[in-house]
């Protein structure tokens, strides 16, 4: 394969906001949003091995946390598995998305990652005749896949980091290896003049919802807070697993914010087919094939009273 051909595609594996149509096309940001719609290729269902997930970055898009992704043991790579469910693996459901090369300044901007920076990382891997993944799983390696020391690795050989997210390497059952955006961490950036928005805003772990919107040491915007977790928890329509995400919801019947989130769930969902369809440029035959027919059981009981076929 010749060098250009290389890394013509970027697979991106979205854990967030990425797992739905209405936050891949950023529909709850309105007109704000021309900067933050992606268009993917094509799309496929993935379960995480050795991966938790939970809020704790500061959002660049607004005044609420977003999802951040860390292994379990943090001495193993994050792994994907292809499919809704596996047999063989407990994990948390995810979205494998290709993506055109083109796309990548978007990427990089959506995720608070310098696009320069990033099409010069992507031509790094090019010009060592490697694809961006196994470029970036070479680090990691090299690193033990500690996050420090691959943000610190990684820095030092581009030059640059980032205080939002950095993207990292994870493996895909079928030997691919994707690229996954994962906050830059609280206990460093990989560059000690860097501070990363964890650090700055003293997010140590990875919180539920409700102890989102509890958070004293910066200004939550409530609403855009539940907004934000609608795309997340959304992926469940597709029977993506979000069951960790709805049993951190679910943790406080009395919450006064439950009412809210699940009249949020059903407003977005109206419509989100539609919107998941435009956004990974998929039809309904390519859908029935690699996606579960029924929602996620997690999210059934805030979907029963809308039309599923919207």
């Amino acid at each position: 394969m010749a060098k250009a051909e290389i890394n013509q595609q970027l697979i991106v594996i979205g854990y967030g906001s990425l797992l739905s149509g209405y936050g891949l096309l950023a529909a709850r940001r309105g007109a704000r949003a021309v900067n933050s719609r992606l268009i993917a290729r094509r799309a496929f269902p993935v379960v995480l091995e050795n991966a938790r997930r939970g809020l704790a970055k500061p959002s660049s898009h607004g005044d609420y946390l977003a999802m951040d992704l860390e292994p379990i043991d943090r001495g193993r790579p994050i792994r994907g598995y292809l499919g809704v469910q596996h047999d063989r693996i407990v994990g948390i459901g995810a979205l494998g998305l290709e993506f055109d090369i083109a796309s990548a300044p978007m990427i990089a901007r959506r995720e608070e990652y310098a696009p320069d920076r990033f099409v010069a990382l992507i031509g790094r891997a090019e010009a060592a005749g490697l694809p961006l993944g196994e470029y970036l799983y070479a680090i990691a390696e090299r690193s033990g896949f500690d996050l420090l020391a691959y943000r610190t690795a990684l820095r030092l050989e581009l030059g640059y980091t980032s205080p939002g997210y950095i993207f990292h390497p994870l493996p895909l059952e079928d030997g691919r290896i994707a690229i996954v955006a994962i906050g830059s961490g609280f206990e460093g950036s990989g560059d000690p003049t860097v501070r990363s928005r964890r650090n700055e805003t003293g997010m140590d772990r990875l919180l539920t919802v409700g102890e989102a919107l509890a958070v004293q040491s910066l200004e939550i915007d409530r609403e855009g807070q539940l907004g934000y977790f609608v795309e997340c928890v959304l992926g469940g329509f597709h029977g993506i697993g979000v069951g960790d995400l709805l049993e951190i919801a679910a943790g406080n019947h009395d919450a006064s914010w439950r009412h809210r989130l699940a009249e949020l769930i059903r407003a977005a969902a109206r419509g989100e087919r539609k919107r998941f369809f435009e956004a990974t440029s998929m039809d309904e035959d390519y859908y029935r094939r690699n996606f579960a027919p029924e929602p996620h059981p997690s999210l059934g009981e805030m979907l029963t009273e809308i039309d599923l076929r919207g």
